[in-house]
């Protein structure tokens, strides 16, 4: 590999690793008239399959509430991606993986949210835009607002 090598990223496969629909009410539940109370959490991960092969899942659950103590349903989806990185400075592959790999990911899973929320019978969840950016830069800060308070007490 010589000092001048071209960064290179490249998507290699896009999966639906898990999937996983809870509708713990039913039938019952399709009879309430009431606008159920929406959670949706984000979680990424990512780690090394080969030289220059890695896989980030963006998972993503989404509860739905009546009267904050009956779920309604919950779906987790996690979406799987198999990238190509190479030539990038070792600082640079977390960002490349928790920013760049997720911005990739995340259509389809909100795809797949909807795709199966509806099949159970209810009205499709639009997930909003999300800035992955944002997310990974909140939480580098908590990591360090964790670390810098983790001195031992005397």
């Amino acid at each position: 590999m010589t000092e001048n090598a071209q960064p290179v990223f490249s998507i290699e496969k896009i999966y639906v690793k898990d999937l996983s629909l809870e509708v713990p009410g039913a039938p019952q539940i399709y009879l309430e008239r009431e606008t159920p109370e929406i959670n949706v959490q984000l979680r990424t991960e990512g780690r090394g399959l080969d030289e220059g092969l890695y896989e980030v899942v963006l998972t993503v659950t989404v509860t739905a509430r009546l009267g904050g103590d009956r779920n309604v349903f919950l779906i987790e989806v996690a979406q799987g991606g198999v990238f190509q990185i190479r030539n990038i400075p070792e600082g640079d592959l977390e960002p490349v993986m928790m920013i760049g790999c997720p911005n990739i990911l995340f259509p389809y899973a909100r795809e797949s949210v909807s795709d199966a929320i509806t099949r159970a019978g209810f009205q499709p969840v639009q997930l909003a835009p999300v800035n992955f950016e944002a997310l990974y830069q909140a939480q580098r800060e908590q990591a360090a607002v964790r670390d810098a308070g983790e001195v031992p007490i005397q």
